[in-house]
């Protein structure tokens, strides 16, 4: 039997590239008439570097400034899609988008519960292109959703001359 896709989650890291991932979950969920969701994880500050802030701004200050900042990841995540979605032919009829997500924690773990908290069928993310030294060294959020994970993994390559053509709008 063939599998059911009827629910996409699209993590991004919103960096050059990433509406280039972006179709791939478009074509999927027009293909199997799935929805998507959009995730976004933003790596906690480390102990240290909350520190550093709290020298300058009180801990409610600190708080509200980090609410104030997750608003503005999903506006500006929600104005992405829309831009996207306008020179992909989406229309509002197709109601292809889940919900948008911003969420703080470890990348790769935060993708991997996101997933089974929304019963995803598949996930999409890109990759992009690493030296052998570099991916021994920093790892990669998508090597350890790919192994980690139970849900398929869908890794669309992010070409480098995508990476510049964003780069440059």
């Amino acid at each position: 039997m063939l599998p059911e896709i009827t629910s996409i989650l699209y993590a991004t890291d919103m960096g050059p590239g990433s509406s280039h991932v972006f179709r791939y979950a478009l074509s999927l969920a027009r293909q199997y008439q799935a929805k998507v969701a959009i995730l976004h994880v933003v790596e906690p500050l480390t102990p240290f570097g909350q520190s550093l802030v709290e020298l300058h701004i009180s801990h409610s200050s600190s708080e509200q400034q980090h609410a104030t900042d997750r608003q503005h990841l999903i506006k500006e995540l929600r104005n992405r899609i829309h831009e996207i979605c306008g020179k992909e032919a989406c229309v509002a009829e197709e109601n292809l988008i889940d919900g948008v997500y911003v969420v703080e924690g470890q990348a790769a773990q935060v993708i991997i519960q996101q997933a089974k908290q929304l019963a995803s069928d598949i996930i999409v993310m890109g990759t992009h292109r690493h030296s052998v030294m570099g991916e021994a060294l920093l790892g990669s959020t998508a090597r350890k959703v790919l192994h980690s994970g139970t849900v398929p993994t869908l890794l669309v390559r992010i070409p480098e001359q995508e990476e510049i053509l964003e780069k440059k709008d």
